[in-house]
């Protein structure tokens, strides 16, 4: 019997728009995602690099670009979160029925954007989960297992008790392996408030 819900943030609650800061990044001359890249993002996401070194680091590799183009860019990401989708959160959470865990590969310019975006609805967001696991502050990122057997040894949950939704698939494979039940969210045919169908 499913017990525990651990839920990621983009794409699940937040609307993304994954191509957009490579597509801004084009006007100041990005081509392609370089192992150096790949290496500082990852590093960010995972509080390796603080936001100073990440836009120090970026900066010199495109000039063009000066520090507010490129937060603009790296936040451009970023689209709206729909109400009925707190909302539908909020019902969950009054039905008392699971244990509620957000684990969201992110980074410091991406949550205050969203915190200052979406003002008081972030803090209704935040306290509908009993925990608010973010990769930064962990130093760790999903899919690597360390990540969720962090959430799981935290609050004493069984895998096989939790089920976890993400919409990216090498992520919810990685769950999957430390039998954690899985769905993965196709976006754009699927929706988070759809879940109770997916649990098993």
């Amino acid at each position: 019997m499913i017990c525990n819900l651990i839920l990621d943030f983009g794409d699940i609650f937040i609307n993304l728009d994954k191509p957009a800061t490579a597509r801004e990044m084009t006007k100041y001359g990005f081509t392609e995602i370089t192992p150096q890249l790949d290496s500082l993002f990852k590093e960010y996401e995972m509080g390796l690099v603080s936001t100073e070194t990440f836009l120090d680091e970026t900066g010199r590799l495109f000039p063009k670009a000066n520090r507010q183009n490129l937060i603009d860019a790296w936040n451009a990401i970023l689209l709206d979160f729909p109400l009925y989708r707190l909302e539908f959160l909020e019902t969950l959470v009054a039905e008392k029925q699971y244990r509620l865990f957000l684990l969201s590969n992110t980074n410091v310019l991406h949550i205050e954007n969203e915190r200052k975006k979406m003002g008081a609805n972030f803090n209704r967001f935040e306290q509908a989960f009993e925990r608010f696991y973010l990769s930064y502050e962990m130093e760790k990122r999903k899919p690597n297992l360390d990540i969720f057997q962090q959430v799981l040894d935290e609050n004493g949950l069984e895998p096989s008790e939790t089920l976890f939704v993400d919409d990216t698939k090498e992520n919810t494979d990685a769950a999957s392996a430390l039998g954690i039940h899985i769905w993965h969210l196709k976006v754009g045919l699927e929706d988070i408030t759809e879940l109770k169908s997916h649990i098993p």
